[in-house]
């Protein structure tokens, strides 16, 4: 979700500049920053990013310059001004020591000095056209930016299922080594236990320990990921979801160790899922 993009238009109307920033946010919540002339389109514009965004804290300004040419020219009513000259002229036959004309006040006279007024109509679709680009930049930036972020959680994945399957081809051996780490155990202590007892022994130890749900559903979970990363579709809820599903497993997988590289390995994943994460909360 978190992405910058700039636009800028030169028209006839005038130039418009946008500035548009997205960061992380569980929902859309836009924000605008609009000369009061535009407010009136506020609405119009806030539904065409709810359209085109789904989440994300964003922050919409809007920088206007009207054309050089309404700046730098002043157009006077010259009729007007004329009118307003001729009577105060008139009066001031009449009147007994009159003061001089002013004529910055004759220019401060409603509708001696004409204002250029711009096609609104056309300034508001010029308007929506140019956010429209301006969006389209900031998907191009986020969509840069969730190509980098696949290719982080592929590599993530990848990582967790190569643990899942060095686990899944320890155990075996860690059982074994348990096996003869209770017999050497027994030995010492020269204690005389039955041998059927002694497989007992073993055998509830191999059902405690044993991992091998939890390593499918891991992988399982992984291969989920995968899948979701390719839908053209808003899927950060998605991914945080089976976040949380491969933190569970990787913790089971820990209270389940009875060796340390059993241990060691959970950690590593949890690592793993952190990393992914924390990197998921910027995806739409």
């Amino acid at each position: 979700m978190t992405a910058f993009a700039r636009h800028e238009e030169q028209t006839d109307l005038g130039t418009l500049q946008w500035e548009i920033r997205s960061v992380n946010h569980r929902y859309l919540e836009v924000a605008f920053r609009l000369e009061e002339s535009f407010r009136p389109m506020e609405m119009t514009m806030r539904k065409l990013i709810s359209d085109t965004l789904s989440r994300g804290k964003v922050e919409v300004s809007l920088r206007y310059k009207a054309p050089e040419h309404q700046q730098d020219q002043l157009d006077i009513n010259d009729a007007l001004a004329n009118t307003v000259i001729n009577q105060y002229q008139q009066l001031a036959e009449c009147a007994d020591n009159a003061a001089p004309l002013d004529l910055m006040k004759v220019l401060q006279w409603q509708g001696v000095i004409q204002t250029q007024t711009l096609d609104q109509e056309a300034l508001n679709a010029l308007l929506m056209a140019s956010l429209r680009k301006a969006l389209t930049d900031l998907l191009a930036t986020r969509e840069r930016e969730g190509a980098s972020l696949q290719k982080m959680i592929e590599q993530r994945c990848a990582q967790i299922n190569d643990i899942a399957e060095q686990v899944r081809q320890r155990m075996p051996e860690i059982l074994q080594t348990h096996r003869q780490k209770l017999q050497d155990r027994i030995a010492e202590l020269q204690v005389s236990i039955e041998a059927e007892r002694l497989e007992q022994e073993i055998v509830l130890l191999a059902q405690k320990s044993d991992v091998a749900e939890e390593l499918d559903r891991l992988q399982s979970h992984v291969n989920e990921v995968n899948l979701v990363l390719q839908r053209d579709e808003p899927i950060g809820r998605r991914l945080d979801f089976l976040m949380q599903e491969l933190n569970r497993e990787a913790n089971t997988l820990g209270s389940k160790s009875i060796d340390t590289d059993t241990t060691r390995f959970s950690v590593d994943l949890k690592v793993l899922i952190e990393q992914m994460r924390e990197q998921i909360q910027n995806i739409e």
